[in-house]
């Protein structure tokens, strides 16, 4: 870190704003609004702080800057053009010990000025050290479509009860999860909708019969997406960053899981072929067991937990168990990965509908009884979930059921992650491209006509004895 955030206390504190154009108005806005005691020297000076002066907010001074201006500041900002007037201001306040921002230089700076978002009392600072102020403007604007403009009077509800909170609460656990509870709970849905009557007797209610730890646990099924954090829907951003326990799969990647809090505990139930992991019961057992225990957890999913997840099934265990389930859908892998490599699912003229199959083979080594004839259909596309072993037998069997063996094939490796990779090929060459790309899961296999749309990276071109023999 090569500057620790601070937040100044500047309400009646002198301080100096060198320069009279539009960056120095910029930097007034902010210290008005902080109330500070403001001197504005400079020789000409834009039209706002004149009204500023007019209404008390700055004092102004049109001449050059003095050494003693800066002596009796409790910190400079320089927003001038002048190199040379820059490099003698932040001279001077150094040598006085006066921390000074000279505005876009920061190697002439003691301190920089961040990019600020405020709600109310709430105020979040972001710097990237005066060396990418753009990036950091735009890191503020995102967050500005992420926090509720309610956050100001959901930190005054916050501030009125917390001693009430303490007395009611003495145990920390208990108390957080009562105020996990108020923030993003029906008190904070209740305070989005400008209802705060309601919101007063719900935390009221709370307060006066406080729920045992044990009694508040619930278990989101949430959808992590098929991997890029992007792609995450805000309501399981939401969810991660209220969790006390994480219970995540393989395919939830790490840039995932970092946007969960900090203080959350993560648990791998993720499985692979011929490794020692949990099974679909003891998963199941797990969740309920962590909600009963009062924990706030979400089961996090790639893609979609409710499209070859087993999340019915979780979801069936945790309501036979009485617990409170919230579920929250993600990405799935077909719309995200085929999005992702620029092709469509369905088109007017290519296909007129949709499959999503497994192509997950049973112990026997038999593929899942499907509709093959109705997957065969030209107008058709079909997005083979886990189909990478079983590739040569999906494509023998609709060739056998009459799908044309130069139907357009994509196998999306990693998609929508910095390492995705689009292999091109046909149903007839399917298998021997997914063998000579070196295919690996996580991979979806899309069939049909609107695959010719793709994009493509590293797309082999292997001949295949299905092709020769469908020619």
């Amino acid at each position: 870190m090569k500057a620790f955030p601070l937040f100044v206390e500047l309400d009646g504190q002198a301080v100096l704003l060198v320069g009279g154009g539009e960056a120095a108005v910029s930097k007034a806005r902010l210290l008005i609004s902080a109330g500070a005691r403001i001197t504005v020297v400079a020789r000409e000076l834009a039209d706002d702080f004149y009204a500023w002066a007019h209404e008390g907010l700055v004092r102004i001074q049109r001449r050059d800057v003095q050494e003693l201006d800066i002596e009796l500041s409790r910190l400079v900002v320089s927003a001038v053009e002048d190199e040379g007037t820059n490099r003698w201001i932040s001279a001077a306040a150094k040598r006085l010990k006066v921390p000074v921002n000279v505005v876009d230089k920061p190697a002439l700076s003691t301190f920089s000025v961040p990019a600020i978002l405020q709600r109310g009392p709430i105020t979040v600072g972001i710097s990237s050290g005066g060396s990418a102020p753009m990036l950091a403007q735009q890191l503020r604007a995102e967050l500005e479509a992420l926090l509720p403009h309610s956050l100001a009077e959901l930190s005054q509800l916050t501030e009125r009860y917390q001693a009430e909170a303490r007395l009611a609460f003495p145990d920390i656990r208990a108390r957080r999860a009562f105020w996990d509870d108020v923030l993003g709970g029906p008190i904070a849905d209740a305070v989005k909708a400008g209802d705060f009557a309601q919101a007063e007797r719900l935390i009221a209610t709370r307060l006066a019969e406080p729920t045992p730890v044990a009694q508040q646990g619930q278990v989101a099924l949430v959808g992590a997406g098929p991997g890029d954090p992007g792609l995450l829907t805000l309501k399981a951003l939401q969810l991660l960053q209220r969790a006390n326990v994480i219970v995540h799969d393989k395919l939830v990647t790490d840039e995932v899981l970092d946007l969960a809090r900090r203080e959350a505990r993560r648990i791998y139930v993720g499985k692979a072929p011929g490794k020692p992991s949990k099974t679909q019961d003891e998963i199941n057992a797990l969740l309920v067991e962590l909600a009963q225990q009062g924990e706030r957890v979400v089961r996090l999913k790639g893609g979609d937990p409710f499209i070859f997840g087993r999340g019915g099934e979780e979801l069936e265990a945790l309501r036979q168990a009485g617990i409170p389930v919230e579920i929250v859908p993600g990405i799935t892998a077909a719309a995200a990965c085929a999005a992702s490599a620029g092709f469509p699912l369905t088109h007017r003229g290519l296909a007129s509908s949709v499959t999503f199959v497994s192509g997950q083979v049973a112990e026997s080594g038999k593929l899942p009884d499907l509709d093959w004839a109705r997957l065969a259909t030209g107008d058709h596309t079909v997005a083979v979930y886990m189909g990478v072993a079983s590739a040569e037998s999906i494509a023998a069997r609709l060739i056998e059921e009459g799908r044309a063996a130069d139907t357009p094939v994509r196998v999306i490796e990693n998609g929508t992650r910095p390492d995705e990779r689009v292999v091109a090929s046909n149903l007839g060459n399917l298998a021997g491209a997914v063998k000579a790309a070196r295919i690996r899961p996580p991979a979806l296999i899309v069939i049909g006509e609107v695959a010719a749309l793709a994009q493509t990276k590293e797309a082999p071109d292997v001949a295949h004895p299905l092709a020769v023999a469908a020619e």
